[in-house]
């Protein structure tokens, strides 16, 4: 490389000078191979040269390429193609332009590219981008749903459809961009960074219908997968058919296998959600019934129980049995009065019929003597105790005689 070229405002270099200079250094580079997507592709069967922009997948760079147009005839090379190609970097000395001359196209095959892709995911993982803990449960009802889609396209139409079939007021929030192409990553992370700053949009949907691998390139681009990592609002990724896999599905808070899926995974069916509602209160209310009439049942039971049907039953009883206590106890005792007055009157019989009044009354009449020494008068029994002399009295029926003893004289 030549040394520094001096200039000053006395003495300045021509354009053409340094179109040479910045031409020769260019042009030291050599042929180089070079990886990229294929953004643009301006080609007409009758031009001699074509003109490919080629873009760099990992970031916002690309640059022009020419080539002969017998390179792209057999239809390989497309927009959206993922190639290597072999050029010499061109300065065009005239306009001022850079461009690489392409002398060959080798389309990047599937099985490289999912290969690629495997090697990134497995990275990313290692990161723990994948990590189940870091991923959000969407609300159950959110108030704003953001939908990155492609303009008109079938997944669009599919997750409005069954979004307001399920929820007529859905609010959905749109935002179109490529989804396939060079266009596509940085179209979906500005509309990704814009929903993500809304504070209404509560879930994010990024969709799009299946493709090829090429297709879907953009869904597992690392600067979209980061995007979507570093998201605050829960993303669910809706991208192709069950079987489309890309990195997109691993980071996302939700893996939808289709836009229609994402739709159902988002948006409540309200009629669904009515019709639970109306079970849960069905059910809601015959439990409660039947509760009531459970309660009703053990009250009527409670209440049949003889205490509760006649609350002064047991007093009642106890004052029965009292009375019927007292009526035993009266008979009782009645009855002992009267074995004790019939005994009382036998024994007053007998003693009626033994006692001296009896005798007396028959025609017998009592002897007692009455002693000197004053100690109470006796009856008489032996000739003995009325010695002649003896003070005596006699007691008949209607009284008593006071007699004294003449004599004695035993008996017979």
């Amino acid at each position: 490389m030549a040394g520094k070229l001096e200039t000053s405002p006395e003495r300045p270099v021509s354009v053409r000078r340094v179109n040479e200079l910045v031409g020769g250094w260019i042009e030291r580079l050599g042929p180089i191979w070079v990886e990229g997507e294929v953004a643009q592709l301006n080609s007409k069967p009758n031009w001699a040269l074509s003109y490919v922009t080629l873009r760099d997948t990992q970031a916002n760079a690309s640059v022009p390429v020419t080539c002969r147009t017998s390179l792209l005839r057999d239809g390989t090379v497309t927009v959206g193609s993922q190639v290597v190609l072999h050029a010499k970097p061109a300065f065009y000395q005239a306009r001022g332009s850079f461009s690489l001359m392409a002398a060959e196209f080798r389309p990047v095959g599937e099985g490289e590219l999912l290969a690629r892709i495997e090697r990134l995911k497995q990275a990313l993982a290692a990161e723990g981008l994948f990590d189940p803990r870091l991923k959000r449960t969407p609300p159950f009802l959110p108030r704003r749903v953001g939908l990155i889609t492609g303009r008109g396209s079938d997944a669009e139409r599919d997750v409005l459809n069954i979004a307001r079939e399920r929820w007529p007021e859905v609010d959905v929030a749109v935002r179109n961009t490529a989804v396939q192409g060079a266009r596509a990553v940085p179209e979906i992370l500005a509309a990704l960074a814009e929903l993500d700053a809304e504070e209404a949009v509560e879930v994010i949907i990024i969709a799009r219908g299946g493709g090829s691998v090429q297709d879907l390139l953009p869904f597992s681009e690392e600067t979209l997968v980061r995007a979507v990592s570093r998201a605050r609002t829960p993303v669910v990724s809706a991208i192709g058919h069950a079987m489309d896999t890309p990195l997109l599905d691993n980071v996302a808070d939700v893996r939808a296998a289709t836009p229609t899926d994402a739709a159902k995974r988002v948006v409540p069916d309200v009629v669904e959600e009515r019709r639970r509602i109306a079970e849960a209160r069905a059910r809601t209310a015959d439990a409660l019934r039947r509760w009531v009439q459970r309660e009703e049942q053990a009250l009527a039971q409670l209440r049949s129980r003889p205490a509760l049907a006649d609350p002064l039953l047991a007093v009642t009883r106890r004052a029965e049995e009292l009375d019927a206590a007292r009526l035993r106890l009266r008979r009782g005792v009645a009855a002992v009065l009267e074995r004790q007055e019939a005994a009382v009157a036998g024994l007053r019989g007998k003693i009626s019929a033994l006692g001296p009044a009896a005798t007396l009354a028959r025609g017998y009449a009592v002897v007692q003597v009455q002693p000197r020494d004053g100690s109470g008068d006796q009856v008489v029994t032996t000739i003995g105790q009325a010695p002649p002399g003896s003070q005596l009295r006699i007691r008949v029926t209607d009284g008593a005689v006071t007699a004294a003893a003449m004599g004695v004289r035993p008996a017979d």
